[in-house]
């Protein structure tokens, strides 16, 4: 019986769930701290405001959220926002929000990703053309029917792209995949 201890089993399923938290934590943070820039009150910024709120639903600490907010202030910490644009696949339009403090990592990464999953980089505003920008963010003009297929593989690859913890939000036109 060595090595199976009730408590070894419950302390591998809690790394596990620690680690997804973590992550999402990580995320919420990065976009606090990106959207506190310039307007640090959230009364003064609805985009602070939708940004904190999120993390509040899921159960970000106070003073993480305030640390977010202060770290945004200090002219040494530079956060950029990328929007990246690519073709998935069967052609779908892909938007990809970042917010990242190292912009070539990030679009490193993401161009993997994207060749990995069967989707191309595009150039900037090759993509952007085909969606509409509302408020939060944007909705596609010309919504694209995907075989099953395609839009499995694009379901697979925005999984992968919202893994990324740059990665804040994804956008496409295809109405076959599971976003």
């Amino acid at each position: 019986m060595s090595g199976h201890s009730h408590w070894a089993g419950i302390k591998h399923k809690k790394e596990i769930t620690d680690q997804k938290r973590g992550k999402i934590f990580s995320k919420l943070l990065t976009a606090v701290t990106a959207a506190a820039r310039g307007e640090p009150n959230p009364d003064f910024n609805p985009r602070l405001r939708t940004a904190v709120q999120k993390a509040k639903d899921a159960k970000v600490p106070a003073d993480n959220i305030e640390r977010a907010i202060k770290k945004a202030l200090d002219p040494s910490v530079a956060f950029e926002e990328l929007i990246m644009e690519a073709y998935g696949p069967g052609g779908a339009a892909i938007l990809i929000e970042a917010v990242t403090d190292s912009k070539n990592r990030t679009i490193a990464e993401i161009k993997k990703i994207l060749s990995d999953g069967g989707a191309k980089w595009a150039e900037p505003g090759s993509v952007r053309w085909a969606f509409e920008e509302k408020g939060e963010g944007f909705e596609p003009k010309f919504p694209q029917e995907l075989g099953e297929g395609d839009g499995k593989k694009l379901g697979s690859l925005i999984e992968k792209l919202d893994e990324h913890s740059d990665v804040q939000e994804i956008y496409t036109n295809a109405k076959g995949a599971q976003v």
